[in-house]
């Protein structure tokens, strides 16, 4: 949280939980008198008022960018963004600029590099020999390690590449051989790619420059490559593109295909989009064995009115990104605190019961989303691409789509929630970042073991071990309903996503957490699956299989340091001065001179790329 507060030029904290809410709540509320300037300043501060109780109550919090710029001199309050890289140096390099700015001001970028010509084809202008997107995305990855994002994390990127694309399977080991740490990588898997898959058939690889044949593959050895990487190391991860271009989250196919998402998968977006995100914090509407609907609906439906507004107090880092996101006004609604929600209704995660439930929240949180878009779209109008969209023979709609599943990371621990729709990953944990290494025992958990009348030494024996697993004398119904990720099947997991996917317009970020034992045949019936219930996309990631790795099961007393998460990180605010930096990374074309405008703590203020030979 401590994070996320104002600071002054000595770096000391100037704000207050509270006072953030307040700076964020005055700053989205302002936009009201775009819509509206007969509005009276009374009246803009009722909305401010509701604006910042939702956040204050901790119902509904937006992503980390708005709760970090909102109403400071930054004031990009963007998390998901994809560019475009097409066939030249001058795409290539103007989009890794761009990236570098968005990385500062807390964005994370998404890129296709399927339109790059493969390693080995001949340039024409210079008679020279491309070196293939692997080679490029390389710079792209270099660059990111020189930037933090508002000095406060580490920039994001998904890199995507079709199956058909002829370097197809250098993309899919690349991680192995090293390098490229800034990624998250998926394969953009065709309709056609799978279904080759399924008949153990060829497939047709396609030169991107040409759009001509240039060979083929046999679907199955290449699936086998997909999920034996994706198994050593997390990556690819799968994109189904076509099922993707096929529903809503394309909801303007004259300007698609969508072609790639954010870092994390859950928000595809057409070339320079944007989209705001914010997350509702389930365990807040709890009511005895069920949900408070209608507690539930007064805030979805305020909390699209509160994106919404976020797009028009956006000032954006880019012009182009600008145009693009009015043109479609996306937003994406999602939540948190699942997990925490079936802990208190007693529900297990790998239940039938559960995933209905599931579905059913999900489609009740569309629904009242897209009513409250229609209502704004009286008021304020729709979306500019409206008589262009798949909603073009209905009633007008504000927000080209309206309902995403995001990993909420920081915002679930500001909101003492669980993380998205994601199992507990342990019932106690350590989390190392930063030098720092914090400790946290399940509060639910702990109210369980009261209830269910466990012994102090159980409870010690769960929280050493941080999952109930093989301890004895156990209530049955505990075991059950307390089943952590890895204890969860990957057919549960999938099958959780799938249910939420019904009523999500973009996609779901959901990770098949595994345990370190299970073998390659896991991942690939992992990824059938998630094709096979209509999943647009799966990402796997088996315990120890990344040296980087933050989460740890388990507090031994004698291991583990508790450090007090409020030890805050000293970030300036932009200096009247500014000094440079020029880093020298060699490319396929030559040296790439990346030139950073810094203050005096090194945090990037502006990014220059120039490439010589």
């Amino acid at each position: 949280m401590f994070l996320y507060l104002r600071k002054n030029e000595e770096g000391k904290i100037v704000e207050t939980p509270q006072d953030l809410f307040k700076r964020v709540a005055h700053n989205i509320a302002a936009s009201e008198k775009i819509y509206n300037p007969l509005l009276t300043d009374d009246e803009v501060f009722r909305i401010e008022e509701e604006f910042f109780k939702l956040m204050a109550n901790l119902e509904f919090l937006p992503n980390s960018p708005t709760l970090m710029n909102a109403g400071n001199s930054l004031q990009q309050l963007s998390a998901c963004f994809v560019l475009p890289v097409d066939d030249s140096l001058e795409s290539i390099f103007d989009a890794v600029k761009k990236a570098a700015l968005i990385h500062k001001s807390g964005g994370g970028t998404g890129f296709s590099f399927s339109r790059l010509r493969a390693q080995g084809s001949i340039v024409q202008s210079t008679r020279g020999v491309a070196s293939g997107p692997v080679s490029f995305m390389r710079v792209f990855d270099a660059a990111t390690n020189e930037i933090k994002q508002g000095g406060r994390r580490r920039g994001a990127n998904m890199g995507i590449l079709r199956v058909d694309h002829p370097d197809i399977l250098e993309f899919i080991v690349c991680k192995e051989e090293g390098g490229i740490t800034n990624f998250n990588l998926s394969v953009a898997a065709t309709d056609r790619f799978m279904k080759a898959v399924l008949e153990d058939k060829d497939y047709s690889l396609i030169d991107p420059h040409t759009g001509k044949r240039a060979g083929k593959q046999r679907a199955r050895q290449v699936f086998g490559k997909i999920v034996e990487e994706a198994w050593k190391t997390g990556d690819p991860g799968l994109f189904f593109i076509d099922r993707t271009n096929g529903g809503p989250a394309n909801p303007v196919p004259s300007m698609g295909p969508i072609e790639s998402t954010n870092p994390c998968g859950e928000q595809p977006l057409y070339p320079n989009e944007s989209c705001n995100l914010g997350s509702i914090n389930l365990v807040n509407f709890l009511k005895k064995n069920d949900f408070d609907w209608e507690a539930l609906r007064g805030v979805v439906r305020l909390a699209v009115r509160f994106l919404d507004d976020v797009v028009e107090a956006n000032p954006y880092p880019l012009e182009e990104v600008r145009q693009a996101t009015l043109l479609n006004r996306r937003i994406g609604l999602g939540v948190m605190g699942w997990a925490d929600a079936l802990f208190s209704l007693e529900i297990p995660y790998e239940s039938r019961e559960a995933q209905k439930l599931a579905e059913k929240l999900m489609r009740f949180i569309h629904n009242e989303a897209h009513f409250e878009s229609r209502n704004l779209a009286k008021v304020r109008g729709p979306f500019p691409n409206f008589s262009k969209s798949i909603y073009k023979n209905g009633p007008a709609l504000r927000n080209a789509t309206l309902t995403t599943i995001a990993p909420t990371g920081s915002i679930s621990i500001i909101a003492g929630a669980s993380s998205g729709i994601e199992p507990a990953f342990a019932l106690a944990f350590k989390h190392k970042a930063n030098g720092r290494e914090l400790t946290f025992v399940n509060p639910y958990f702990l109210a369980a073991a009261k209830k269910y009348r466990l012994s102090a030494k159980q409870i010690r024996e769960v929280e050493e071990a941080g999952v109930l697993g093989e301890i004895k004398n156990l209530p049955p119904k505990l075991r059950q309903v307390f089943a952590t990720a890895h204890e969860i099947s990957p057919e549960g997991h999938i099958r959780m996503q799938a249910a939420f996917q019904k009523g999500v317009d973009n996609a779901v970020s959901k990770t098949v957490n595994l345990r370190h034992d299970v073998g390659v045949e896991e991942v690939e019936k992992a990824y059938l699956l998630a094709y096979k219930l209509g999943c647009l996309g799966i990402t796997v990631f088996r315990d120890g299989c990344r040296s980087e790795q933050v989460l740890y099961a388990g507090v031994k007393p004698n291991l583990a340091q508790k450090v007090s998460p409020a030890t805050p990180l000293l970030v300036k605010e932009r200096p009247r001065k500014a000094v440079g930096a020029t880093y020298r990374v060699e490319t396929p074309v030559g040296t790439a001179f990346v030139t950073i405008n810094a203050n005096g703590d090194n945090q990037p203020l502006e990014v220059f790329v120039n490439v010589g030979k």
